[in-house]
């Protein structure tokens, strides 16, 4: 053989550039074409390869000895005779071909090997996970584990733009347009942990039978090192509070991550990912707020936490000791952490948090206080209740929905009154308008802080609308009107509006109207009754004719009446 083989137009790791793959005996090499730094692997730390059919043709997927991957794509089927002797010759290692499961089925069986998580369908591997692309994974369910990967974008490829584009540990996710964030596994039954790690088990591996699920769980936060197992805690906290997301977590503090363990959801969380860190004093004086920014967000199934957010008591004391040696201490947190803290709980999470990950703190603006002496005003967003705060350089709410609102990206702020409230007198809203076109609007806030917010906005230079004020004036101007149209009513009138026939007090009697004691008809009780069933039929008939006597008369004297009523007097036309 020769003394190297090249290989062109290979890609190295979901790079964007093509490269130029070189093999010789003491390892091998890869350089993109356009320039840049060179990969290189020592033929000693090649631990195992695979070929296979890949997006770009065909692969070797390289094992190395530390438990990592390298991905080399690009390769076309005439060159696996070539590939197969340079492994054989050169690296005493078989290059073993792989072919993939293409049924297309969600139902196999998993294995879990030394650097990936292999899910086969009739023995052949269907998609394998490397351990380094796996963020976190939790039992959501019974039998049910959800496993989340590592969340990047495109820019960010581990290898700061060297290496044409070649994804680093952990970034391989972030190679395309769309990348997964979650998978889950539905795992019934029971079984042993030899059966499930397979051949990584060891010896001495426990034939206990334990629920699928669970086990599966717990090998998997061993191989892919989430938790306890990447290295010793330096710091925990028991019970910690959580509003956001609701619940208590012991929080486990690293050297490049922290840990946040619940009865339900464990969640691991790389220090890289903090973006702000504010420490908030509630306006109860009785306890205080820490609201940590995450990007990219935490993640619970469906719902995205941008912030987490903390609550413990003011005069909660905590003794902790780090888990740090003196030279640690003096090589990599110089001025930074302190070995022993005897203070408030807040205050010590505070320290650690900004030793470790070594994150600005932030805390309100000083500019700003409400009429109670607070830092925080009480309002809401929809209707859920929290705080609003102001910050030197953005607005935060919290606790939910934690929302962050940059001054920067404030076009303007309007004050306005609750429309048909009750409480219109006591309370106002105020409505932020974002440079993108976006509104947040802030409810029920106490009417004795407007002069204080006003105040603070102009003060960092924000457009500022006060429509309560507007609506005062309009109101009075229309107040002033009305009075001015009663006042020239009352001058063109005169007098009294004039009544007609009303005004006449005196009332005329009429004479002709006589009140009868006596009923027209005969009751029971009445001695002139008689039933209809007694007497003779000449009765009857005198009867008939006194009654059509008596309704003539009545028909007479109304007639009279008539006659003798005055005429109505005509009302009185004004000229």
């Amino acid at each position: 053989m020769a003394a190297f083989e090249n290989f062109d137009n290979i890609f190295l790791d979901l790079s964007k550039e093509p490269g130029k793959c070189r093999f010789a005996e003491n390892g091998l090499g890869w350089k993109p074409s356009g320039g840049g730094n060179t990969f290189t692997l020592d033929s000693g730390d090649i631990a195992g390869a695979q070929w296979s059919r890949a997006a770009k043709g065909y692969e070797v997927k390289i094992l190395k000895r530390s438990s990592e991957i390298v991905h080399l794509d690009g390769f076309q089927q005439e060159d696996l005779e070539r590939l197969g002797k340079i492994f054989k010759n050169w690296y005493s290692i078989n290059l073993e071909s792989k072919e993939h499961a293409l049924r297309g089925w969600n139902w196999g069986k998993t294995e879990f090997t030394k650097a990936e998580l292999v899910f086969n369908v009739q023995n052949k591997p269907a998609f394998e996970i490397p351990y380094s692309e796996i963020s976190n994974t939790n039992l959501a369910g019974r039998n049910e584990v959800a496993v989340e990967f590592t969340a990047s974008n495109a820019d960010d490829t581990g290898t700061n733009g060297h290496l044409g584009g070649a994804r680093g540990r952990g970034k391989k996710s972030g190679a395309g347009k769309d990348q997964l964030c979650e998978m889950r596994f539905y795992i019934p039954g029971t079984t042993t942990r030899k059966e499930t790690e397979g051949e990584e088990a060891g010896s001495d591996a426990e034939q206990e039978e334990k629920n699928a699920a669970t086990l599966f769980y717990e090998t998997l936060i061993d191989k892919a090192e989430i938790g306890e197992t990447a290295g010793d805690a330096i710091a925990t906290f028991l019970e910690v509070l959580h509003l956001t997301p609701r619940g208590r977590f012991d929080i486990d503090m690293y050297e490049s991550s922290f840990r946040l363990r619940g009865k339900t959801y464990d969640y691991k969380i790389q220090y890289e990912a903090i973006k702000k860190f504010m420490v908030l004093p509630k306006p109860d004086d009785m306890h205080c707020m820490l609201c940590i920014g995450l990007d990219p967000p935490l993640r619970q199934g469906q719902t995205r936490y941008p912030f987490l957010v903390m609550q413990a008591k003011k005069d909660e004391e905590v003794t902790i000791d780090l888990n740090l040696t003196e030279e640690q201490l003096n090589e990599k947190y110089k001025d930074r952490l302190q070995p022993h803290y005897e203070q408030p709980l807040h205050q010590v999470i505070t320290y650690i948090f900004k030793g470790l990950a070594n994150k600005k703190i932030t805390s309100p603006a000083k500019d700003f206080i409400t009429h109670r002496q607070q830092y925080g005003i009480k309002c809401s967003i929809k209707a859920a209740e929290g705080f609003l705060y102001c910050l030197e350089k953005a607005f935060m709410f919290v606790p939910k929905p934690a929302t962050y609102v940059s001054y920067d990206q404030t076009s303007s702020v309007t004050f306005s009154r609750v429309g048909g409230a009750v409480s219109a007198l006591s309370t106002f809203d105020i409505t932020v308008h974002m440079t993108s076109g976006i509104s947040h609007q802030f409810s029920n806030i106490n009417r004795e802080d407007l002069k204080a917010l006003e105040d603070f906005f102009k003060l960092k230079g924000l457009r500022v609308k006060n429509e309560i004020d507007e609506d005062g004036k309009l109101l009075a101007a229309a107040l002033r009107e009305e009075a001015m149209d009663d006042s020239e009513e009352e001058v063109v009138g005169g007098g009294g509006a004039d009544r007609g026939s009303a005004d006449e007090d005196d009332e005329s009697v009429d004479e002709d109207f006589k009140a009868e004691s006596e009923s027209d008809v005969a009751e029971e009780y009445d001695s002139a009754h008689e039933s209809s069933g007694s007497g003779s039929g000449e009765s009857d008939v005198d009867a008939e004719k006194d009654d059509d006597d008596e309704d003539e008369d009545m028909l007479d004297e109304d007639e009279e009446e008539e006659e003798e009523k005055p005429k109505a007097k005509k009302p009185k036309t004004k000229k």
